[in-house]
């Protein structure tokens, strides 16, 4: 390599130096507030999630204590105070109402579930279950509890074939027999039914005296 072109080769490279420099004095801030940036809104994040945890670990605690309470009504009462929200206060209002109903008082039980039900805010799930076991509840005239077992039995309902159950049940004590047989043939044939609810919906129909689908195939 010649003198020359050693010498253009050193200038070639100082220029690329100097654009270099010059392309991180304009721009290096943009670098340098991405990296705090990120490494602040990980921080950020981890704070979010540690407060949380200890906002869900207040609430479970708080819960658990006043579960340990031995007196229904107290323990009811004590459910109210737990500050909760979301899911946590759909747990804590069924966890009331079961210690109303536990002390007898159904008509409490069935005001916090109902309240429950209603609330667009709680997750679906919740106010399926919370209209299920309301309508359990030996409170109301049947025709209200009918009314709400049947919206709740319908297809692709969480608890579509327990309230069909409770249903032919509501049936029976109406003395409406025939009513209840089609019910209960109707959840012994359904694809989604669980063994124990078969088990229980046969053990029905026996005493009844209806034939279930395996003793008509054996005859």
């Amino acid at each position: 390599m010649s003198d020359s072109d050693s010498f253009i080769n050193e200038v070639n490279e100082e220029v690329r130096r100097e654009k270099l420099y010059r392309y991180l004095r304009s721009y290096g801030w943009i670098a340098v507030a991405a990296v705090l940036l990120l490494v602040g809104g990980a921080a950020f994040n981890e704070y979010r999630n540690a407060q949380a945890r200890a906002a869900a670990q207040a609430t479970g605690d708080a819960l658990l204590a006043a579960l340990e309470i031995d007196d229904t009504n107290a323990r009811a009462e004590a459910l109210t105070t737990v500050d909760t929200s979301g899911a946590s206060a759909a747990v804590a209002q069924m966890m009331q109402a079961a210690a109303h109903e536990e002390a007898g008082d159904y008509e409490a039980a069935a005001t916090t579930l109902t309240a429950l039900a209603s609330n667009g805010d709680v997750p679906e799930l919740y106010r399926d279950l919370a209209g299920f076991k309301a309508a359990m509840l030996p409170v109301g005239d049947i025709a209200s509890r009918r009314a709400s077992l049947e919206a709740l039995g319908a297809p692709g309902r969480p608890f579509s074939l327990l309230a069909q159950e409770q249903l032919a049940f509501l049936a029976l004590e109406q003395g409406q027999t025939d009513e209840a047989v089609a019910i209960l043939r109707r959840i012994e044939e359904d694809a989604a039914v669980t063994r124990g609810l078969r088990d229980r919906v046969q053990t029905l129909m026996l005493a009844l005296g209806e034939a279930t689908p395996e003793e008509t195939v054996n005859q």
